[in-house]
Formats: structure tokens, C-alpha cells, sequence
């Protein structure tokens, strides 16, 4: 398993932005499967976003197209999640997730996920 470090979540106004940043010191994360995933109380974690190894595939749940976006530094071994016009229902702990093997649909839609960070939270509300 691969370890993962979420970083980057807050509290923020309606409309406001954060970056969420997932980072890993011992493995490449550009080997993985990376996605983003959400957990707000009382409901399931659902996959938010998740970027492929090294075809630049990615998946947006419809809550989060146009507004969300994943992308890789490999110099930085990181994982980015910019997510613009957010708003209180967007409000949620957001997990890092990998998996060396596994697709973009695979995870981000049926969950197929080896590693889990601890998880940010970030509140969207006045």
C-alpha cells in the first residue's frame, strides 16, 4: 500500500476556492490511479474525481464537472484537486485514494481503491 497525505482543506464562503493537495514519499504516484473522493455526514463516500497513471484519462462526478479540476506534478509527487465555485453542499471530509492497477471508472464509479489518505475537511459556508 501506498501512503497517502491529504493537505489543503478549510473553511470557505460560497463561491470561494481551495486546492486540495495528495502527496506520497515513498512511491511515485505517477505509477497510480489516483482519485478524490467525499464523505459528508450521514451519506456515502463518493468519488469526486480521479486521474489515470499516464494517458491523462480522467472522471468528474456531475456535481463537480466545470466547476473541479485533478492534475499531476510529477516533479512535486502530488496530486492536485482545484475546485472553484464551491458551495455548501460541496462541504465534506475529501479522501486520497490510489491504486496501482485498477481504471479511472473503476475507481472513481465502483470504488476499486488499495490506499486511503486520512482525509481534509473542507466547509463551504458564510
Amino acid at each position: 500500500q501506498v501512503q497517502l497525505v491529504e493537505s489543503g482543506g478549510g473553511l470557505v464562503q460560497p463561491g470561494g476556492s481551495l486546492r486540495l493537495s495528495c502527496a506520497a514519499s515513498e512511491f511515485t504516484l505517477d505509477d497510480y490511479v489516483i482519485g478524490w473522493f467525499r464523505q459528508a455526514p450521514g451519506k456515502e463516500r463518493e468519488g469526486v474525481s480521479c486521474i489515470g497513471r499516464s494517458d491523462g484519462s480522467t472522471y468528474y462526478v456531475d456535481s463537480a464537472k466545470g466547476r473541479f479540476t485533478i492534475s499531476r506534478d510529477n516533479a512535486k509527487n502530488t496530486v492536485y484537486l482545484q475546485m472553484n465555485s464551491l458551495k455548501p453542499e460541496d462541504t465534506a471530509v475529501y479522501y486520497c485514494a490510489g491504486d496501482r492497477w485498477t481504471s479511472v471508472w473503476a475507481m472513481c464509479v465502483h470504488r476499486v481503491v488499495s490506499s486511503w489518505g486520512e482525509g481534509t475537511q473542507v466547509t463551504v459556508s458564510t
